[in-house]
């Protein structure tokens, strides 16, 4: 509990920090406010947009969680496909590789014309930016578990279905978890990125890029700072609910959590 309250004060003690360079910077070097607002001005016009900003905040929080629940199932399935067959594995795994390096401000107009414009387009975006690490990580976890284990397995005559159920994904979940965790902050990423190119389906309304584009447009700085504050503080959002479920299905049993209860 005391190393808790301390983590809590260090935190605090170096977002204040920030702040302090943040301002010392304006007063230093007489920034004026349209190129860099202070503080105090981000946190005025977080007041008066807060209905816009958590209605943007909503929107693209639906199309992250499309986007990462579409790629942790497809993923589980490719990999378990994968895991199934070398073959395909040696096929196809270095394409699904390919992914992460998809150009997606030349893919979007592609998407764009395929789904059209709005949700459906991000929720794509968002989707690309995840579904590699969920296939590899998983993957990873379904191959590696232990031959004395799968031996033991079979010399107690289980089924090919029982030592993928009982055996390969139960193992293979701290992997998930990881890929997860990384594609928590991909999904936030590729769902902003979506907007600012697919836009939204209907006008006025729209996520977080879509709203950062508006206040670049309108020369609001101080709007446009809020609006990343809000993406951050969703980012931090996704990874920390990843991080939670991650111990609520691993904590009674995988040695990395009792390592945590332990330093705890």
């Amino acid at each position: 509990m005391k190393k808790r309250l301390v983590f809590v004060l260090n935190s605090l003690g170096v977002f204040l920090a920030m702040l302090l360079v943040w301002r010392g910077i304006i007063a230093a070097f007489n920034v004026p406010a349209y190129m860099l607002p202070t503080p105090w001005m981000v946190t005025v016009a977080f007041g008066e947009h807060l209905n816009g900003i958590l209605s943007a905040l909503l929107i693209t929080t639906e199309e992250a969680v499309l986007g990462i629940v579409s790629a942790v199932i497809l993923g589980v399935l490719i990999a378990l496909i994968f895991a199934r067959s070398e073959w395909i594995r040696r096929l196809l795994f270095p394409y699904t590789v390919l992914l992460q390096t998809v150009p997606i401000m030349a893919v979007t107009p592609l998407i764009i014309m395929w789904v059209g414009p709005g949700q459906a387009a991000v929720t794509l975006v968002a989707f690309i930016f995840c579904v590699s690490s969920i296939i590899a990580n998983t993957t990873q976890g379904l191959i590696s578990v232990n031959d004395d284990l799968v031996a033991l397995f079979l010399m107690h005559n289980a089924s090919p279905a029982q030592v993928l159920a009982k055996l390969r994904l139960p193992h293979s979940l701290p992997y998930l978890f990881v890929g997860i965790r990384i594609s928590s902050g991909l999904a936030v990423i590729g769902a902003i990125t979506g907007e600012l190119f697919a836009g939204s389906s209907r006008v006025g309304q729209g996520g977080l890029g879509y709203s950062i584009l508006y206040a670049m447009a309108q020369m609001q700085t101080d709007l446009l700072f809020a609006l990343v504050i809000a993406s951050t503080i969703l980012g931090f959002a996704f990874f920390f609910t990843a991080t939670f479920l991650e111990w609520l299905m691993l904590h009674k049993w995988h040695e990395s959590a009792a390592v945590s209860r332990l330093e705890s």
